[in-house]
């Protein structure tokens, strides 16, 4: 389990995160959503101990800031930003520097390290590319490496920001897909409203740096909460039991009932 308890950060006079509070439960997935500029990806970093904050961050009780950098490494893995890694790495030596963390000093790399990397590519569904440069990789391709690396790493935790960004729709389902069928308490930052209503299990929607409104999807999106937030008028359709949204410039003071049709739960 992650939480936070009054977590705040500020650059010099800005506040970018101002007293929030989350709790991602063990084994599911947790969606921070909002804005630009709303703080989402600073509070994945406060969660990760990469920025100063004030307040609390809990990693299964224990005070993040108490932890060594390796005992960190143990609890949480990082997916940042999908981005060429500018190194003339395959995608099997990229995975296997997730058991870096494992490491001290220069030591190499053992036969227990290789198999984690191997078990982590195959449950990411890359074996296939091991010996593929990572920058000839596809976009998607390359995110699913990065996600082998983190779960090379054997930590119980997982923080993605931004996992589908720059991907195709069909990449951002499989990537979404396969981080929610994981079996670790997930933080994952999401500009998609409609994929972060399929593929997570909560979600909290962050609005300059507060916490707007927290829980299960179907409590979180809604026209009169995401509306003032979004500054967009918002329509919502439940179908097979996930909501769905429709976006649109214009007038706001119409119907607000999520609209019916086919495949949409009544």
């Amino acid at each position: 389990m992650i939480g936070t308890r009054r977590l705040t950060v500020r650059y010099g006079r800005t506040v970018a995160v101002a007293a929030a509070d989350l709790a991602a439960a063990d084994g599911r997935t947790l969606g921070l959503i909002g804005p630009n500029g709303s703080g989402k990806s600073t509070m994945l970093r406060a969660v990760l101990g990469a920025v100063t904050a004030e307040g609390a961050v809990t990693v299964d009780d224990d005070l993040v800031r108490d932890l060594t950098p390796r005992q960190r490494a143990d609890r949480i893995a990082v997916v940042a930003q999908e981005e060429p890694s500018g190194l003339p790495l395959t995608a099997w030596e990229s995975v296997l520097l997730g058991r870096s963390a494992r490491l001290s000093g220069w030591s190499r790399y053992r036969p227990e390290d290789e198999r984690a990397a191997h078990e982590a590519m195959a449950r990411a569904g890359v074996t296939h590319l091991a010996h593929r440069p990572v920058d000839d990789l596809s976009g998607g391709e390359r995110q699913r490496v990065l996600i082998a690396r983190a779960l090379a790493q054997g930590s119980s935790h997982l923080l993605l920001d931004e996992p589908t960004n720059h991907l195709d729709v069909r990449y951002q389902h499989e990537v979404l897909s396969l981080v929610h069928g994981l079996p670790l308490t997930t933080i994952t930052v999401l500009h998609d409203l409609n994929l972060a209503a399929r593929y997570c299990d909560e979600l909290v929607l962050l609005c300059a740096g507060r916490v707007v409104a927290a829980g299960v999807p179907a409590q979180v999106l809604v026209p009169e909460v995401l509306e003032p937030v979004y500054e967009i008028a918002v329509r919502r359709l439940d179908v097979d039991g996930v909501p769905q949204l429709v976006f649109g410039l214009g007038a706001r003071d119409g119907p607000r009932a999520p609209v019916r049709g086919r495949g949409v739960r009544k």
